[in-house]
């Protein structure tokens, strides 16, 4: 019995094992991600050589830009990629330029309030209050959401309004402002102190200035690149498209939505620390319309939209219609005559450029929801896919 019974179990054929799955091939990096970074390459060269060859008021233009630049990557990680709407950009803009000026501001001044801090100390320190501060707003964007979370971010934007007009012991009041301190970068001044050349060109205070923007542009560039595509890019999709299903599969809502918004504060805090390096003076507005007023935030969420909505590298290209438009505009005013007179109703390059990228929502919203970002998106397709063919 004990034979057979050992006969029968070596004869029992185990069950064949389930095929398996071919390994996955090593993704390669085909012509077209070269052809991305070759050019991403040649714009970072040729934004290093401009303040060799253009004059300091094209670099002013262009300074600008960069700090709308920064802005609008901030603001298109909340609202393109976590689906929070903010208008309070103005007001976070405006606490950046205001931490950045009192902390590196001189101490024993019995008028304004100043800690001396080194310019990056004091840089770094205007980017985490910002930050800090968008935290404080999380609260009331875990509840909201759409128009009604928009509605409470404007709020701040009067909140703004109202601590810049009265505390004239941080911002130096509406009448005269407030002078920021001089950056400084291990003792290397961004300012005319100091001989520089380079291939025979002197590097005075604008160019210095330009390459200190270059520098911050590319490092929240990167960034934001690298947050986009990593689990943190995800967990703020996956808010966005629903909440329900992102808090089923493990991410934590309300703590996304308030780090997304600390984030985002972050980078307003920084432009506004560009802001008024670039101004040269903090001065709060007089009105809801000024430098951190509603238009600042409108002019934002225009430059998103207009880029393409969660899109880094279009944020870049709506900042440089936006925020660049009206200063090219100004250049060239003149020579086209378009600047007939100052005042309410005068033709400005201000008031042209508020109809140029006004159109330009109208025509994205109606045509291309995607923004400018999912144009060039499908050229690069097109161009892939072409190229195939004729291999």
């Amino acid at each position: 019995m004990s034979d057979t019974g050992t006969d029968a179990r070596a004869t029992t054929t185990a069950p064949p094992e389930p095929p398996q799955a071919p390994p996955r091939p090593t993704p390669r990096r085909g012509a077209q991600w070269w052809v991305r970074k070759a050019l991403w390459l040649a714009l970072f060269l040729v934004l290093l050589a401009l303040p060799l060859y253009l004059e300091a008021q094209w670099l002013k233009a262009g300074q600008y830009m960069m700090v709308g630049a920064v802005g609008a990557i901030g603001l298109t990680l909340l609202t393109g990629q976590a689906g929070q709407l903010s208008l309070a950009h103005a007001f976070f803009l405006l606490a950046g330029a205001t931490s950045y000026t009192v902390l590196s501001g001189p101490t024993g001044d019995p008028e304004l309030v100043g800690f001396g801090l080194d310019p990056l100390l004091a840089l770094l320190g205007a980017v985490a209050i910002t930050a800090v501060l968008g935290l404080a707003f999380a609260p009331v964007a875990a509840r909201l959401r759409g128009i009604y979370l928009g509605v409470a971010s404007l709020a701040l934007v009067f909140l703004g309004l109202y601590l810049g007009q009265s505390a004239e012991s941080l911002t130096g009041g509406t009448s005269t402002g407030r002078p920021p301190a001089t950056f400084e970068l291990f003792g290397f001044p961004f300012s005319n102190d100091g001989d520089l050349e380079i291939a025979g060109v002197p590097i005075r205070e604008t160019e210095r200035v330009w390459y200190l923007f270059l520098a911050l542009v590319v490092i929240a560039f990167l960034l934001a690149r690298g947050a986009v595509r990593g689990r943190i890019g995800r967990a703020w999709r996956a808010v966005r498209d629903n909440e329900a299903s992102a808090a089923v599969m493990g991410v934590n809502v309300p703590t996304v939505k308030a780090g997304v918004f600390a984030v985002s504060s972050a980078y307003a805090g920084l432009a506004g620390v560009m802001t008024v390096l670039w101004f040269d003076i903090l001065k709060p507005d007089e009105s809801e319309f000024g430098t951190y007023g509603i238009n600042v935030s409108i002019a934002y969420l225009a430059m998103i939209i207009i880029g393409g909505l969660g899109s880094v590298p279009g944020a870049l290209v709506g900042a440089l219609l936006v925020n660049g438009l009206p200063q090219v505009l100004a250049l060239y005013s003149t020579q086209l005559g378009w600047s007939t007179g100052t005042g309410e109703g005068a033709f400005t390059p201000i008031l042209i450029s508020s109809f140029v990228y006004g159109a330009a929502i109208i025509l994205v919203v109606l045509f291309e929801p995607g923004g400018l970002a999912a144009i060039g998106r499908r050229i690069g397709q097109r161009l892939t896919f072409t190229r195939r063919g004729k291999e």
